[in-house]
């Protein structure tokens, strides 16, 4: 408690290589990946396939890539095509009641772009990061790519406990913060409105950096928004870098993201990103662009929020029928439920017979650093139809029953 801590500021720019170490959720793709015959996919964090707008997509880029062709297949602005940065501007406006100045956004190359641009920027070796427990495995891997040592604070069915978070590090303030506050991955939890505001507070106090990791947020099917962290630090001292993704509302092939933060940092991000790949696919933001101007997106975001409402609900039904003795959690949107099981059983050791059984999920310690959570896993409800959810949690009952018959 009332440690001095410097202001964190973006460091030089100077070369540097975030190395992605393996992990759990490495070998389970792998096995995935060698199973040939029917599998309920609630694995994977990304869109239904048959929700991708493909034929829309396919009708917007023979027009958009056919105008100005030349310049649809030649280096762009490294900040970002205008057009979508003005379409972006707009959404945001529309969709949140509040959007950014066209100059603190940059457009990525997808949002793992942005979480290693902000950790390029803001992580030094040594540097104490605070991540959540469970947290999002390849924002554990930048950070500890770029030196950064972890410091996990425990998420509850309000998020990140930011009392314990204020206990942990007043020894040490951590140089970075790194949150999902909208139905957290893998948890599915949402940060309560208090809790944003003591965390942007205690983060000002601390002269720490938020990197607030938000890919979710137009997915909200129940319940009221929240403002965004970054919102909330608007006239404080207090550094939020916001890093978004149209990989969870449109598709992750495209690899298309932007970030939102102040001026100074949106400047000192576009320099590093000039020397990491020049500029995001141009191509790809062009069709984004289009599909944004032509007033396609907000219908198509509540179709997905009835999709993965419909999708959650059919899962979780499921789970009270046939898993009467687990918890799980109950997300207001987003990919994802976190199931906790009997703690006799080893979600890693399962994981193979899941497979046999004809289901795939992450296992949890695929979530922690430290290799914590050995008796939960993630169940994604957005990658397949409501029914098939339902058929993937039938499935895993017979292959616990079944581990716990061969132990």
């Amino acid at each position: 408690m009332g440690a001095t801590v410097t202001r964190a500021r973006p460091l030089p720019l100077a070369a540097r290589t975030a190395g992605i170490s393996g992990s759990v959720i490495d070998s389970s793709t792998s096995l995935l990946q060698a199973q040939r015959h029917d599998i309920v996919r609630l694995a994977m964090g990304s869109p239904d396939p048959e929700a991708v707008p493909t034929a829309a997509f396919a009708e917007i880029a023979a027009e958009v890539l056919a105008r100005d062709a030349a310049a649809s297949y030649d280096y762009g602005p490294t900040e970002g095509e205008r057009e979508l940065r003005a379409q972006l501007t707009a959404h945001l406006a529309a969709s949140r009641g509040t959007a950014p100045d066209p100059d603190e956004l940059a457009i990525t190359s997808g949002g793992m772009q942005g979480l290693d641009l902000t950790c390029k920027l803001f992580v030094d070796p040594g540097d104490v990061v605070a991540v959540e427990a469970p947290t999002y495995t390849n924002g554990s891997a930048v950070i500890t790519g770029y030196g950064g040592e972890l410091l996990e604070v425990e998420v509850d069915e309000h998020g990140l406990n930011v009392d314990a978070l204020r206990e942990l590090g007043a020894a040490r303030p951590p140089k970075l913060i790194y949150v999902i506050p909208n139905f957290q991955n893998p948890s599915g939890v949402t940060l309560g409105l208090e809790r944003r505001r003591a965390l942007v507070a205690l983060a000002e106090r601390w002269g720490s950096v938020i990197l607030e990791d938000d890919p979710y947020r137009d997915l909200r099917f129940a319940g009221e928004a929240l403002p965004p962290l970054r919102e909330l630090a608007a006239g404080s001292e207090a550094i939020v870098v916001s890093v978004n993704t149209f990989s969870k509302i449109l598709a992750p092939g495209l690899r298309v993201g932007w970030v939102d933060a102040d001026r100074d940092v949106i400047a000192a991000m576009i320099d590093a990103k000039q020397g990491l790949d020049t500029c995001t696919n141009v191509p790809m933001q062009r069709l984004v662009a289009g599909f944004m101007a032509r007033g396609l997106l907000p219908a198509h975001i509540r179709g997905l929020r009835e999709r993965y409402r419909a999708g959650k609900g059919e899962l979780q039904r499921e789970l009270e029928q046939r898993f009467p003795e687990a918890r799980w959690t109950d997300p207001d949107g987003g990919f994802f439920v976190w199931l906790t099981l009997d703690d006799r059983l080893d979600s890693q050791a399962l994981f193979e017979t899941a497979l046999q059984e004809g289901v795939a999920f992450i296992p949890g310690p695929a979530f922690s650093a430290s290799g914590r959570f050995a008796h939960a896993l993630r169940l994604s409800f957005a990658t397949v139809s409501p029914e098939r959810a339902r058929e993937g949690v039938r499935r895993l009952r017979v292959a616990v029953d079944r581990h716990a018959a061969e132990r």
